[in-house]
């Protein structure tokens, strides 16, 4: 089996796409005005409307409803990218859960929500044991 992709279901295609492409750096790969995906290395977050649910099943997916999954990028330094969102999104400020944070696991992290509300996670391995786990190099 092989993981390819993670799918937010959103009522603003347009609008989390772009919120996707600035935290990213990424540009879309539109499949329609319903449906794109951001690749990157290790996978990609495909974001599709609410206007396909029906096809998965009637009430299968709700947007702007996800409480558990958070959506995390690895990054080369959380505070640098920290800092860019904050110039990039100016005025369209994502609500910051945690500011970078060093975490016990290894990780610093910086946690926010985007115009959903979904939980978005970019983290820096700063041990050495995370960064021998995500085979970064010091």
């Amino acid at each position: 089996m092989k993981f390819v992709s993670a799918r937010i279901i959103t009522a603003d295609v347009p609008r989390l796409v772009a919120f996707y492409e600035r935290v990213t750096g990424t540009a879309a790969v539109w499949g329609n005005e319903l449906f794109a995906e951001l690749p990157t290395v290790g996978g990609t977050l495909a974001i599709g409307s609410d206007r396909t649910v029906a096809l998965f099943g009637e009430g299968s997916a709700e947007a702007a409803a996800n409480r558990t999954v958070i959506v995390e990028f690895l990054v080369d330094d959380v505070d640098a990218d920290f800092a860019r969102l904050r110039d990039l999104l100016g005025d369209e400020q994502p609500e910051v859960v945690t500011p970078p944070t060093d975490m016990p696991w290894g990780n610093r992290a910086l946690l926010f929500r985007d115009p959903d509300g979904n939980l978005v996670n970019l983290f820096t391995p700063v041990t050495a044991t995370a960064r021998a786990k995500f085979g970064v190099r010091p």
